[in-house]
């Protein structure tokens, strides 16, 4: 390298680097040619694909929107006035019919059969005097791609449906267009209740606790972990099961006198108010008596592990004097709590 009045000859630097950007650009470019190839290479393949011809048919097909769910569940609450579910069939594919379809609808004791036998249930049709359908013709329009909705309506009061008990109603459709045999019906399970406005919890100023099966009497403080505690009226105090010492197992019982022979509907829970699973109650049976000796089952329920009250009807009204509360399960451990406990 040579200088001139002492500057250095840069010219030798300044090649390498230009030849140092050819070679990038001639890369770059190389790149480039290769994916307009590729490009080029998948529009001719995307072109030269036949696609084979589709049967419109099989998406042209009749069907109940209601069906799309393995069953519809209703529970209805008893009162005066008639209450509705909807129906209707719709038919699929790109393109309104070009032209009326009628469409007819029946309760089917056929799928009623088929449905109890695949989910191995025993549910029964309704009394025929207990619900009705609007229509039992309809008409999918030219350019229209449905029924007007049409309406099940069902009596909850006076038409001999039993409080309680879940009945099935399977409505099934019939037409001379093709039709989707997986969704031609649709499985109304409906359920009647009270409503749960009229029944208020019960005063439980006059219960007495008679027995218990185990408490926490020391553990827990002076104002926690007894049976007592679940009768308080107090939602932050609650009964435990004994854990101290050598601890206690399941099942956990209660026991309580409620001073008068009194009409139960049902029973009121509420879990203990800490966060998390520990010791909240599952699996509860529920027996009552007149006399403290002989003892009848009245429900076995479950629970969920929230904070909020419960509120379980009993599947047939009773008459008791005494109720006792069996924790059978939890939703975690062997001990058990619960902060207050009722009936309505």
């Amino acid at each position: 390298m040579t200088s001139i009045e002492g500057l250095t000859d840069d010219r030798p630097i300044i090649n390498k680097l230009n030849n140092q950007k050819l070679l990038i650009m001639k890369k770059t470019y190389s790149k480039v040619v290769i994916l307009l190839a590729m490009c080029y290479f998948l529009q001719g393949c995307k072109e030269d694909t036949i696609l084979p011809d589709q049967d419109e048919s099989l998406y042209n097909q009749l069907y109940m929107p209601q069906a799309v769910k393995s069953a519809v569940v209703k529970t209805l609450i008893e009162k005066p006035e008639d209450q509705t579910l909807i129906y209707g069939a719709n038919i699929g594919g790109m393109r309104s019919p070009e032209s009326d379809i009628k469409v007819s609808f029946h309760v089917d004791q056929d799928m009623a059969a088929a449905y109890n036998s695949t989910n191995h249930t025993s549910y029964e049709i309704p009394p025929a005097e207990s619900f009705q359908l609007s229509s039992t013709e309809a008409v999918i329009k030219k350019g229209t791609f449905a029924t007007e909705p049409l309406k099940l309506s069902i009596k909850t009061t006076g038409a001999g449906l039993k409080l309680f008990k879940t009945y099935l109603i399977p409505i099934t459709i019939t037409s001379d267009h093709m039709t989707n045999a997986n969704l031609k019906t649709t499985f109304f399970l409906v359920r009647c209740e009270p409503d749960i406005a009229n029944y208020p919890d019960y005063d439980r100023s006059g219960w007495t606790v008679i027995d218990f099966s185990t408490q926490e009497s020391s553990g827990e403080g002076p104002n926690n972990g007894r049976a007592i505690f679940a009768f308080d009226n107090n939602i932050n105090s609650f009964w435990h099961s004994q854990w101290t010492g050598s601890g206690s197992r399941l099942p956990h019982y209660l026991t309580v006198d409620m001073g008068m022979t009194t009409t139960v509907h049902g029973c009121n829970f509420i879990q203990r108010q800490a966060s998390g699973v520990a010791g909240k109650a599952d699996s509860v049976l529920i027996s009552y008596s007149l006399d403290n000796n002989e003892w009848k089952e009245a429900a076995g329920i479950h629970l969920q592990a929230v904070q909020s009250q419960q509120k379980i009807w009993l599947p047939d009204f009773i008459e008791a004097r005494y109720l006792k509360f069996t924790i059978v399960t939890t939703h975690s451990e062997q001990f058990s709590n619960m902060a207050e406990i009722g009936a309505y």
